[in-house]
Order: C-alpha cells, then sequence, then structure tokens
C-alpha cells in the first residue's frame, strides 16, 4: 500500500500532456472543496439556531422539572420532599402550579395559562432576566401582582400603569354548573401585572400569565401542598444526568424527571431530523459533483496508458496497479474535503467573532448576526461522508479501465 500510495502520488503531481487533464482536475477538486465547504457552513448554522432557541427555554424552563407520570397535579406528602432537597447536586427546588384560565381586561378576554410559582421560582429559571418592561414582582405586603407574555399582554391591551385590575377566571372543579347564574361556576381573582417578559417563543409569550401560587391555588381550587410540577436547579460542577439517575432512583415511575430538551422533546427532534435532511441533500449534490472525479481519472488513466505496461514489465499484478489509480482517485476527493473542511471552519469562526453576515433590520432581532456554531463531530462526518463516497466514485474506473489496458498489455 505504501507502494502505491507512493507511485499514486507522483502521478498525480506529474506534467500531464494535455493541459487539459490539469484544468478537470481542478475542476474536480473545487467541486468536492465547495460541497464540503457547504456542508460546515449548512451544519454550523442548524447547531447556532439550536443553541439560540435552546438558550431562550432556558430562560424559562427550570434545568429538571418533576411532573407526575398520571394526572395534572399531586400532592407534596406523597414524595420525600426533604430527600429531594438534600439529593446530591440539587441547589434550589421551586413548587409550580398550572392550569388553563380565562383572563379578561376591559372588553377583551383571552385563554391563557396561569402558572402560580413560589419565592424560588427566580432561582430555578432566568425569568428576572427576560422581563422587558416593569419588573418581575408577584406579591408585595397583601397585594397580588402578575408578570405576563408581551404578546398576551398585546392582546389583552394590557399596560402597567393602568389602574384598572385584570380579571382571572378558571371554573369551581368541586361545583355544579349554576345555569340561573353561570358567574357563580367560576373563581375569580384580581391582580395588576408589575411585569411583562419576553422569551421570544410564541408559545410562552401569548400564552403564559405568572401569579404568586398561594393565588393560583385559590383559584383553581386546590389545598397548600398541591403542585403541578417542581422545578429544580442544579448546583455547579453536576451533570444533569446524573443528579436526574439520582432523582428518578428516589421517586420511581410515578414522576417523569424531564431536562430542558425533554420538556421541548418535539422541538428539538424536529431541529435533528431538518438538520439530518439539510445534510443528506447536500451530500447528494456532492455526490453529483464527485461524478467528475471518475471522468477526470478516466482521463489521468488513459494519460498513463504505457505506464501500466511498464509497471507490468517489471513485476506489478494488476491489484497493484488498480490500487495505484484507485488512490490517486482519491487523494482527489481528499485534497478537495481537506481544503473545504478547513475553509468552512475557517468561515464559521469568522462569522462567530465578526458577524459578518447580520440581519437586516436594526434591533429586530434577538441577535444581530446569524448564529452559527462549529462541532468537531460535524468535522469529522462531512470528511468521512465525502473521503468515502470519493473512493467508491474512483472504484469504477479504475476496476473497468486498467483492467482493459491491463489486457491490452499481454494479460491472458
Amino acid at each position: 500500500m505504501k507502494l502505491a500510495l507512493r507511485i499514486a502520488i507522483r502521478y498525480l503531481f506529474a506534467k500531464k500532456s494535455q493541459n487539459v487533464i490539469n484544468v478537470i482536475s481542478m475542476i474536480s477538486v473545487s467541486g468536492v472543496l465547495v460541497g464540503s465547504l457547504a456542508l460546515i457552513v449548512v451544519l454550523s448554522v442548524f447547531n447556532g439556531l439550536h443553541g439560540l432557541i435552546g438558550s431562550l427555554y432556558g430562560s424559562f424552563d427550570p434545568e429538571l422539572k418533576i411532573q407526575p407520570a398520571r394526572g395534572k397535579v399531586f400532592s407534596l406528602d406523597s414524595i420525600p420532599s426533604q430527600e429531594i432537597y438534600e439529593t446530591e447536586g440539587v441547589a434550589v427546588v421551586s413548587h409550580i402550579l398550572e392550569d388553563q384560565a380565562l383572563l379578561r381586561f376591559d372588553k377583551r378576554q383571552v385563554p391563557a395559562i396561569v402558572m402560580g410559582v413560589d419565592e424560588n421560582f427566580a432561582e430555578v429559571s432566568g425569568i428576572d432576566t427576560i422581563i422587558i418592561d416593569g419588573k418581575y414582582q408577584l406579591r408585595l405586603e397583601r397585594q397580588n401582582y402578575s408578570v405576563v407574555g408581551y404578546v398576551l399582554a398585546d392582546q389583552l391591551g394590557l399596560r402597567l400603569n393602568f389602574v384598572k385590575p385584570l380579571v382571572v377566571y378558571a371554573p369551581r372543579r368541586t361545583a355544579r354548573i349554576n345555569m340561573m347564574r353561570p358567574d357563580l361556576s367560576f373563581n375569580k381573582e384580581y391582580l395588576h401585572p408589575a411585569g411583562i417578559f419576553a422569551v421570544r417563543q410564541l408559545e410562552y409569550d401569548s400564552r403564559y400569565m405568572i401569579v404568586n401560587i398561594g393565588q393560583a391555588r385559590r383559584l383553581f381550587d386546590y389545598g397548600d401542598d398541591v403542585v403541578s410540577s417542581l422545578g429544580i436547579s442544579l448546583k455547579k460542577g453536576y451533570e444533569t444526568d446524573d443528579v436526574k439517575a439520582r432523582l428518578l432512583k428516589l421517586l420511581g415511575e410515578d414522576f417523569n424527571i424531564l431536562d430542558r430538551h425533554e420538556q421541548h422533546a418535539t422541538f428539538y427532534k424536529l431541529m435533528r431530523v431538518e438538520k439530518l435532511m439539510a445534510y443528506l441533500i447536500l451530500l447528494f449534490i456532492l455526490v453529483i459533483a464527485l461524478f467528475n472525479v471518475i471522468g477526470t481519472l478516466s482521463l489521468l488513466i488513459f494519460e498513463k496508458k504505457e505506464s501500466i505496461g511498464t509497471l507490468r514489465s517489471m513485476g506489478a499484478n494488476r491489484s497493484l496497479i488498480n490500487k495505484i489509480f484507485l488512490t490517486e482517485g482519491w487523494l482527489i476527493s481528499l485534497a478537495g474535503v481537506t481544503i473545504g473542511v478547513l475553509l468552512g471552519a475557517f468561515l464559521v469562526w469568522l462569522q462567530q467573532h465578526f458577524g459578518l453576515l447580520k440581519f437586516s433590520g436594526e434591533g429586530a432581532f434577538i441577535v444581530d448576526a446569524y448564529p452559527v456554531a462549529l462541532q468537531w463531530s460535524d468535522m469529522f462526518l462531512v470528511y468521512v461522508s465525502v473521503s468515502l463516497v470519493g473512493l467508491l466514485a474512483a472504484w469504477y474506473p479504475v476496476r473497468v479501465i486498467v483492467q482493459r489496458y491491463y489486457s491490452e498489455q499481454g494479460e491472458e
């Protein structure tokens, strides 16, 4: 194999009798280069979007979320609460109770999710970092407040300086519907908004209103020990999977413990599928470009037709000659993919540090430039994929043409 490689390198860089062969070789290398570069850049864009949207979710969601496997709520008495607090790696635990309700402000009515949280919620999420108007405050002395998603506030026509309170309705769970006075079939709470938050994700900004958990329990007719989930933040240096495994062992199969990816499993699965489809489409285009290698290698073999006879007369068998030209075709693909991957990585680095491609409309987007993130696994995947496809593209002309020329030199 070492001899075949040395001869292949010599043939590849040797002066050709026809200049057109050099031109076609450069075209082949350029096609592989551009395809590999495009693969690296597109995969990095998907990584950047994945990370950006994941960080937005992280500003609202806790690192771990405990919720019942069946039903909507559970009692704190039904779980070993103290053991959860003392679990290795657990920093803060927050109690959460959420359910559907109807919001009314003036003449506007909008259905929403009312999310009751305790005073620890800001420590298990980043809710206080995404307040775009007002402040994060749910209770002051005896006065109850709320923070509302900015799209939901816009739908209600709600502003922080309005004196008129927001009215929240929820059906009474334990009462029958009063046909004479339907309004008596609902619990009602009044509150004023203290802040407006923006996760920049419509599923939160258009649906959620956060209130004090005590007020949520009154609104939904639940006792003081009832929650729908527990939000958990981790101590620094602890892995999410390790803490999750400890909690699963503690709570058993009656509860689901979700990390941030599992809390939005559909979104992350969709992102992975989109990235895979983009990779396959670009790889298919690259396969078409690699057909140039077949033509290039055919010309290179024709160029060295007489050398095949020389090698045969020196004792080289057909297997060695096949390896020489197969290696030569593979080197063309390797040259293109190596330069393409390195150049693609360099372009991604430039975008990360200098933001060469920016979004139009200043201040209209979360970030100014297109987010990208380079992963070593993507570089390895592209390099291996293109190399293997290039090797397969070189196999056919070598097997067919070399056999023909070898036979013409006297093989029986």
